[in-house]
């Protein structure tokens, strides 16, 4: 048993959708959440500005003496290098590996679709993991820059018309194609499920990677035997690199909770 909080980072305000389900799952637990918001996004950057953002961002959750580190960013899990990640002071999990997982899984006729920022897409990540858990795997990606933006300025309606053209326009390639199982590769995409879902078409398995990091981060924690102790109280912290003002809204909009407090962190001196 272990009292310690659970660390969470993201480029922004996406990673919320796993604190969501991780509240949900393991309602004990208490979460400290760092949202890079001064410098998102990532998907746009080169992989060592990426690398070097996110050894900040863990700096600072390992300030917190977190027990566990879960990246709920899709471009941070396809870039930081295993051996990284392998010699941290604490267990580290990321969302790619938890969702590739799951559309492994959940496919019937093995032709999965992966999008997700041009970072997370140009690395191969994904297509990388399918294939070692099946070669015979077909996978079809595709990279949608507009979603998170489209996300973070709030335009999540289920019908709202300017989403659900883009939507249209990235995603009925991958329909074509015939996959009946898509990764939604990125921690913001969840917000905009029912959009994908409409184009996709209700014969298509949508995985939802923060709620499968969520999932794998339970698996290893009990494992491991780092559960907070049966009765504890959860709760969670917020920390952000811009403006604290502007990160508030977004808690409840992903998180569905007022709760907090959000907090400025200096993350160039991490």
């Amino acid at each position: 048993m272990d009292e310690r909080a659970i660390g969470v980072f993201d480029s922004g305000a996406g990673g919320l959708t796993a604190v969501r389900q991780l509240r949900r799952l393991l309602p004990g637990e208490k979460i400290v959440y760092f949202g890079d918001t001064g410098r998102v996004p990532y998907g746009t950057r080169s992989p060592s500005a990426i690398f070097q953002y996110a050894r900040q961002d863990i700096a600072f959750l390992l300030s917190k003496n977190v027990k566990f580190l879960l990246a709920a960013c899709g471009t941070v899990s396809s870039i930081l290098p295993a051996d990284y990640t392998a010699a941290l002071p604490v267990p580290f999990a990321g969302v790619v590996d938890a969702a590739s997982a799951a559309a492994a899984s959940a496919t019937k006729n093995g032709r999965i679709g992966v999008i997700g920022t041009s970072a997370t897409i140009r690395t191969g990540s994904y297509e990388q993991r399918l294939h070692n858990a099946d070669g015979s795997f077909q996978v079809f990606k595709k990279a949608c820059p507009m979603f998170v933006p489209l996300v973070e300025n709030g335009y999540v309606a289920p019908d709202d018309p300017i989403t659900a053209a883009i939507a249209e326009q990235y995603l009925t390639p991958l329909r074509q194609e015939g996959v009946d199982t898509l990764i939604l590769g990125c921690t913001h995409y969840p917000l905009i499920a029912p959009a994908i879902a409409k184009v996709m078409g209700p014969e298509v398995t949508l995985i939802d990677a923060g709620r499968e990091g969520a999932l794998l981060a339970r698996r290893r924690l009990t494992e491991l035997g780092l559960l907070a102790p049966e009765g504890s109280v959860g709760g969670a912290e917020y920390y952000v690199s811009d403006e604290p003002v502007g990160f508030e809204p977004f808690i409840r909009l992903f998180v569905g909770a007022d709760d907090g407090p959000v907090t400025r962190v200096a993350i160039d001196n991490y």
